[in-house]
């Protein structure tokens, strides 16, 4: 079956788009009148617009395509599917064969006993999943107070008004009544922005040990869980200083709070392990997974569940689920993503071979007069933009004005970076070859010599007061 590469004009692709597509997260007004990019094909790790222009996708979409792009496995898998038994609901004392073959298998790659799935269409419908299960377990459990999820400031879980409300995000709060009662938020373990001249070792203890002033706060009996990323991903690769999560996995366990890790971005392979909780050394009770699971091509997420946590829930009649909780046609893509990740040795080998290479070529970023830092774990990796190194400076612009501009010279020289405020984050896809690491390199230095340029004869290489 050839591809199809026949299609309108781009202008004329982009005027209907302004007319009848709202995007998420964008004023409107700008795209239309600039007019949307326009992607077309894609493999590999390439991504091919409307007029040809071929760019290196250094995200993997949303963090999400670690297959990388244009695997037919998934598209004769998904085929398969849709032929034998294109839907049917897990409601009604139901179920099908590909969500008991995938239920068994994340089983089987999840870390302790975290052997059970309750299935979702994405991270946001899970992470409100998750608020519902919290709590529905301290009921059963006889602890009906126990209700407030504590979250963190900066932290992502999510679009949907439950999920918007755990993350801590200041914009996405700003608008639509957020946050839903009994989300409480704590400070992040971003020491680059906010730990000035502590220690990064006393930092990261300073901001977990923020948990248990919470516990005390709130009330043990009314707290049930806390939620974080192992490494917050769109609030800018935030890698936590060593010290944090070995206090927050003991307050955890402490006060019996429930430890929830939404590996949404770090599962499947980001960070150099099949889970974030690995790299980091937790024990999760619920983890939340999305994106990896089947690498972006079908839409599916999930809570996996603990076997005490499932025992409790099993009680009762958990009044909560999703038309395409279990959807068989993404249940089945989604094995298939994790059969081809396992069997060709694709986590393996971006931990050992992929992974050391491509923070070779990150560190050295920070040699860049713009950068003030460059971090990475496994295949997830930030730089800090910065008028003055020494001191951590930001930009007396507001913030994002760097970092738009230098996403602007990302895409000029064939390269998809994203910013977030003025920090550059990539997350590519785990299929990412050494050749491809360096052409990565190649063009993130010519896009930050170009952006530098920019802000020098703009008059914005200047520091906040």
């Amino acid at each position: 079956m050839s591809m199809i590469t026949n299609h309108m004009p781009t202008a004329e692709l982009q005027a209907l788009d302004a007319a009848h597509h709202l995007h998420p997260f964008t004023t409107g007004n700008e795209i239309n009148a600039k007019g949307a990019r326009v992607i077309t094909r894609a493999n590999g790790v390439t991504l091919t617009d409307s007029d040809g222009h071929q760019f290196l996708d250094a995200m993997a979409g949303l963090w999400c395509v670690n297959l990388g792009y244009g695997r037919p496995e998934l598209a004769e898998a998904a085929a398969r599917q849709m032929k034998e038994l294109p839907y049917y609901n897990t409601f009604f004392m139901t179920t099908h064969v590909p969500a008991i073959a995938l239920s068994a298998r994340i089983a089987e790659l999840t870390p302790g006993d975290l052997n059970h799935t309750f299935f979702a269409s994405s991270g946001s419908e899970a992470n409100d999943s998750n608020i519902r299960l919290v709590r529905t377990y301290w009921d059963v459990k006889g602890k009906p107070s126990k209700k407030t999820i504590i979250a963190r400031k900066n932290g992502y879980h999510g679009s949907s008004m439950g999920s918007a409300s755990l993350g801590g995000m200041s914009a996405m709060h700003a608008q639509g009544g957020l946050p839903i009662a009994d989300i409480h938020h704590i400070d992040e373990p971003h020491w680059y922005a906010q730990g000035g001249d502590t220690d990064p070792a006393e930092f990261g203890l300073e901001r977990a040990q923020q948990l248990e002033k919470a516990i005390h706060d709130i009330g043990e009996d009314n707290v049930a869980a806390f939620i974080a990323e192992p490494i917050q991903g769109a609030g800018g690769v935030v890698i936590p200083p060593e010290t944090y999560w070995p206090e927050i996995q003991r307050i955890c366990d402490k006060y019996e709070i429930l430890l929830i890790a939404d590996e949404v971005i770090c599962g499947f392979g980001r960070t150099g392990n099949w889970f974030g909780s690995q790299t980091m050394g937790i024990r999760p009770d619920i983890m939340t997974i999305a994106k990896g699971l089947s690498s972006g091509y079908a839409p599916i997420g999930g809570s996996v569940v603990t076997d005490e946590v499932a025992s409790v829930i099993d009680q009762c009649e958990f009044n909560h689920g999703y038309t395409y909780s279990g959807h068989p046609v993404a249940c089945a893509v989604a094995l298939e993503n994790l059969r081809i990740l396992d069997e060709e040795g694709i986590v393996d080998r971006a931990s050992t071979e992929t992974a050391p290479y491509l923070k070779g070529k990150w560190d050295a970023l920070a040699d860049h007069p713009l950068v003030g830092e460059a971090r990475i774990a496994g295949l997830m990796g930030s730089i800090a933009l910065t008028p003055h190194k020494e001191s951590r400076a930001k930009f007396a612009a507001d913030a994002g004005t760097a970092g738009l501009i230098c996403r602007e010279e990302c895409f000029a020289n064939g390269l998809i970076m994203r910013h977030v405020g003025d920090r550059m984050v990539i997350s590519p896809p785990l299929v990412i070859t050494k050749d491809e690491v360096n052409t990565l390199s190649d063009r993130a230095w010519k896009a930050l010599d170009a952006a530098h340029a920019r802000l020098k004869d703009e008059g914005l290489m200047k520091a906040a007061s």
